[in-house]
């Protein structure tokens, strides 16, 4: 199985580490959000460089804060320092109070806004001399863009029927967050396969981000869960995405249980047509770092399978 883990650490050099011994323990991908020590990007790089092959990648990147040619080309950048295959980029529009509160820029089209951005980007990495006009990027880039030396897949966290659609044509999948068995199957899977097959594109990959807990008590799990991971409940792209999956919050769509409990429930996710999952291990009860301890054994045995 094509398991990782969320990646970041207090210190660059702790995050190097962190990947060593990820890559040793046989986890095929570490994860890293956009806050992560400021920008994830440079030790992103310096955990690459490393390491042999363990896939590094963004979980995500916003698109509103850097500008598709740039993203482009820091892409390039990562890779080429990396000097191996194995940085994946994934980005996302984020959230309007992100986006608008706290930035000040507009979120009234994040469909739109993302689809363009994807095609440029997109377009760029692939070596192409990006020429575009749409409504919110108009783009005469020549031959200005840094063509990677190595691909580097992009990755679109895509939740609703349009970024999926993108995703799918033109990206090399999606990178989901609180997306439960029952979400992929009836709605990430079948638009997403359908978008590449009619673009004449390879199967696409769909990683499915969840928060993960072994523990023999599933009450005390959840209600940690949804003590952890509450804000994610409620910002709308999130909420979109849980209500599809039947899920009433974080807590439910949680990964939790015992050891059998949680092995049956990611094979659901790869049986409802996930290709990896990343699991976001969260402390349970009086032991929270033994309840860490505990969860990532089990995930260590079932990347190893």
């Amino acid at each position: 199985m094509r398991i990782g883990l969320s990646g970041g650490a207090a210190t660059v050099e702790r995050m190097i580490e962190q990947a060593k011994r990820a890559e040793a323990e046989g986890f095929a991908s570490l994860w890293y959000a956009s806050a992560v020590a400021g920008d994830p990007l440079v030790a992103m790089t310096l955990a690459g460089q490393a390491t042999d092959g363990i896939e590094l990648g963004t979980a995500v990147l916003q698109t509103y804060t850097c500008h598709p040619l740039l993203q482009a080309n820091r892409a390039a950048s990562v890779a080429a320092a990396m000097g191996r295959p194995g940085f994946t980029l994934g980005v996302g529009p984020s959230h309007r109070p992100v986006i608008e509160d706290a930035y000040g820029l507009s979120y009234d089209h994040p469909g739109r806004h993302t689809e363009e951005y994807v095609r440029i980007l997109a377009a760029a990495l692939g070596g192409e001399a990006v020429e575009f006009d749409g409504e919110d990027f108009r783009v005469r880039a020549g031959q200005r863009v840094a063509k990677p030396e190595v691909p580097v897949p992009v990755l679109v966290s895509a939740l609703g029927p349009r970024l999926l659609r993108v995703a799918g044509e033109v990206a090399d999948g999606t990178i989901l967050w609180m997306g439960n068995a029952r979400s992929i199957e009836v709605h990430v899977a079948p638009r997403l396969r359908k978008a590449a097959a009619g673009a004449g594109r390879p199967e696409p990959r769909i990683v499915a981000g969840l928060p993960v807990a072994v523990h023999d008590d599933v009450a005390e799990a959840r209600q940690a869960a949804a003590e952890q991971f509450a804000g994610y409940g409620v910002l709308p792209n999130y909420r979109r995405l849980l209500d599809i999956g039947g899920a009433q919050g974080p807590a439910d769509a949680a990964i939790v249980g015992d050891e059998a409990a949680v092995r049956a429930q990611i094979q659901g996710l790869f049986d409802a047509g996930a290709t990896d999952v990343w699991a976001a291990i969260f402390g349970v009860g009086s032991d929270p770092q033994g309840s860490r301890a505990r969860t990532r054994s089990l995930l260590q045995g079932l990347a190893a399978s």
